[in-house]
């Protein structure tokens, strides 16, 4: 194997690892193009891991940096999720972003249960994910009391980029779950 043959090979391994898409199961030349034969889940996870649509749920300082995640700079619709919606029945990822007063968990309860299935919940921040510093009687310790959590991620307020990380290991759970019939 030549050098440009190398080279070639590598590239197109690092564009197929890019783009997330697997290589197809099995590729058929015709004198019209290339025919790529996959299977319906593979194209459905595809799918849904491409296009996650975030409602917009935020309670606190973590709710900035949810805003800046979605800003030009840090640039999530690479992602597929820049679509943040107002309507529960229109997404179909709940980030939490920030500390969830006893009073607001009844809320967030009603909007989980409006959005459509398949449905996945990102806990943004330490209030969210255990209650931080308030350590009391108003704040509930933890979203996970209320509705399940997918992704935790971690910080007091975790950064815009730590949420996109959060955002690429749902799509890899994403891509991992069978299709229910």
């Amino acid at each position: 194997m030549n050098r440009q043959s190398e080279v070639g090979s590598l590239h197109s391994h690092v564009s197929q690892r890019q783009s997330g898409f697997e290589p197809a199961q099995s590729t058929v030349h015709t004198p019209q193009g290339s025919i790529l034969t996959t299977s319906v889940e593979k194209m459905v996870q595809w799918a849904r891991r491409s296009a996650i649509w975030p409602v917009t749920f935020g309670l606190a300082c973590c709710a900035i940096e949810m805003m800046a995640m979605a800003a030009g700079r840090y640039d999530v619709a690479r992602f597929g999720a820049e679509v943040f919606r107002g309507s529960p029945r229109q997404s179909d990822l709940m980030i939490v972003a920030g500390r969830l007063s006893r009073k607001m968990a009844p809320v967030l309860r009603r909007i989980y249960d409006q959005m459509p299935e398949p449905k996945w919940v990102i806990s943004m921040g330490a209030c969210a994910s255990c209650g931080g510093v308030f350590d009391n009687y108003a704040i509930v310790q933890g979203v996970d009391q209320i509705v399940p959590v997918d992704v935790f991620v971690p910080g007091c307020p975790p950064r815009p980029e730590a949420l996109i990380y959060g955002i690429v290991q749902l799509q890899r759970k994403i891509d991992q779950q069978r299709m229910s019939a």
